[in-house]
């Protein structure tokens, strides 16, 4: 009997790939970029299942071109790349995979917290061009982080990881959220204010909300009006939420202080003047390149597809409606 045929718009880690190949019969997109809109429509033909990547966009025509497919497996936790209500309506399961970059992301985000506050990346760059002579008490001052207030912005899983970690440094936490997290509360103290009381007292901004219409664009030039001039912006959610363009004027005219990010709206493009600023860190979406949370990304995608061409329930489903 002929294996399920899948197909993998990128390279994932050997990992999942070996647990696919044990299943089905694979193939995995020759180039290291992401693929172009045609590339990803014609590759997709004639699949059982497809495991995806954030930049492949997979909506009504992805589906029309692998037409019986049996799902797609999207190789990251966020999932704005696919259009939900449409696979839904024609039956189609799709996953992602929760939980295993929980932890990365975190510890990302307290990088970019550090290197931001401390200007960690702009002293290196003086040091490594030969331009400093040597310590001077009015070089490089930044910010404090030991007992600064922390604003949290979405309180799941990687905020609520980020906040339990600024226990060590004695921070008041501040968070907002449609919802409450109440075991936040309890374990850490922190509190649930609203979005403005937030920004108005925190010191650190971290994002962590998905990318929805009600949060694209949360922060704008506006909002960076109300937070402290003191204060650093983190993002490792999803680009669209900060209005980029708005981003590098609010850093420009000194509305805050600095920020770091990790993500960003047209990825991989930056917004004109953001590479310029020295008062921004820029790393390219890596927050989870960690080895295991990749490992565990790339285990999690294939089991969602191997579920997905045997017509069994995806571990990490999406849609389950579909199921019934």
């Amino acid at each position: 009997m002929a294996k399920p045929k899948v197909y993998v718009t990128r390279r994932i880690p050997d990992a999942g790939l070996e647990l696919l190949r044990k299943e089905c019969e694979v193939e995995v997109s020759p180039h290291d970029r992401p693929l172009t809109r045609a590339e990803f429509l014609a590759a997709i033909k004639g699949r059982d299942g497809v495991i995806c990547l954030l930049t492949d966009k997979v909506d009504a025509e992805a589906f029309e071109a692998a037409a019986g497919v049996k799902g797609f497996a999207n190789f990251a936790v966020g999932f704005d790349n696919l259009d939900v209500p449409e696979a839904t309506r024609r039956r189609i399961p799709l996953s992602n995979t929760p939980d295993v970059l929980t932890d990365a992301t975190a510890d990302m985000a307290w990088a970019l917290l550090f290197a931001a506050a401390r200007r960690v990346v702009e002293s290196d760059g003086v040091n490594r061009s030969g331009a400093w002579k040597g310590w001077g008490p009015m070089q490089f001052i930044g910010g404090d982080v030991t007992g600064a207030t922390l604003g949290i912005v979405g309180a799941g899983r990687i905020g609520a990881a980020m906040a339990a970690k600024s226990v060590g440094f004695r921070m008041k936490v501040l968070y907002s959220d449609a919802r409450r997290n109440e075991a936040l509360e309890t374990t850490i103290g922190a509190r649930f204010v609203p979005f403005e009381e937030l920004l108005a007292e925190s010191d650190f901004v971290s994002v962590h909300v998905p990318l929805m219409p009600e949060t694209r664009h949360l922060f704008t030039y506006d909002t960076f009006k109300k937070m402290k001039r003191s204060a650093c912006l983190i993002n490792t959610a999803r680009g669209p939420v900060l209005a980029e363009d708005d981003l590098v004027r609010a850093l420009k005219d000194g509305l805050i202080a600095g920020a770091g990010l990790d993500v960003y709206e047209r990825e991989p493009a930056l917004a004109e003047g953001l590479a310029a600023l020295s008062n921004v860190v820029i790393t390219p979406h890596t927050a989870s390149a960690t080895v295991s949370s990749r490992n565990g990304m790339a285990l999690k995608a294939a089991a969602n597809v191997i579920a997905m061409v045997k017509n069994q329930k995806a571990p990490d489903c999406l849609n389950p409606e579909v199921y019934r």
